[in-house]
């Protein structure tokens, strides 16, 4: 891959084969944006999974102590009163019957669907279009819920999902990197205890194969475990 002047000036500035502490490669993250824009931060956690096993395919979500700096756009299905709570909490759109009509016929102006139990059925006929977009709601992410005012403050609040792709790897934004130093590192931390938390009985040896930070479009700076600081 043919890459540019600004990418290949940038990894000039630091090792690819050292694990950088986490505090120092959160600020060579900072240093080695090359967008123009506020770029995001993100994670990428190599852990010894296997997805095919079902124990060991994780998903879930959290809530970062400093968000990530994205306004998320949040729908919410559900009927009677869990519509004007919905509302109330900031939803910025939410409805029964004619919602799922007009999401059946291509709207998709959102970032997170949260749903009641009840309204699931109905919406499961959106499966084809929800499912690859990654915006079916699920409850292991806490957006299939009867309290959808506390989900729809979670999700506007910083809350992320989580899921292992089909090596193993878990993916997740952490900020931006206008985001001061000492916040990108704590909810760099607070994701990695998540996942420690979440650890499978069945992993054999070690769990976390390696950790790597970038910004959008910038390389990729590996992290030492150890340093991450709870």
């Amino acid at each position: 891959m043919k890459r540019g002047k600004k990418y290949l000036e940038a990894v000039k500035l630091y090792d690819k084969n050292k694990l950088y502490v986490a505090e120092e490669a959160v600020g060579l993250v900072k240093k080695t944006s090359i967008t123009k824009f506020d770029a995001s931060v993100e994670v990428a956690f190599r852990l010894n999974l296997d997805p095919r096993q079902a124990e060991q395919n994780l998903r879930g979500a959290i809530v970062l102590p400093h968000g990530t700096g994205k306004t998320q756009r949040v729908v919410v299905i559900a009927d009677g009163e869990k519509i004007k709570e919905a509302e109330a909490a900031g939803a910025d759109r939410a409805g029964d019957d004619e919602l799922i009509e007009e999401i059946s016929k291509g709207w998709l102006e959102f970032d997170v669907l949260v749903a009641t139990p009840s309204m699931m059925g109905k919406l499961g006929k959106l499966g084809r279009v929800l499912g690859p977009k990654g915006l079916m709601p699920n409850p292991k992410t806490g957006t299939v819920t009867m309290d959808v005012a506390k989900a729809v403050e979670e999700i506007k609040n910083g809350k992320i999902e989580y899921r292992t792709d089909k090596v193993g790897n878990i993916h997740a934004p952490i900020g931006k990197v206008s985001f001061d130093a000492s916040k990108l590192s704590e909810n760099l931390a607070a994701l990695y205890q998540q996942l420690l938390r979440i650890k499978p009985s069945t992993v054999k040896g070690s769990y976390v194969k390696n950790i790597t930070l970038s910004s959008s479009m910038g390389p990729g700076i590996k992290v030492l475990e150890e340093s991450i600081k709870a």
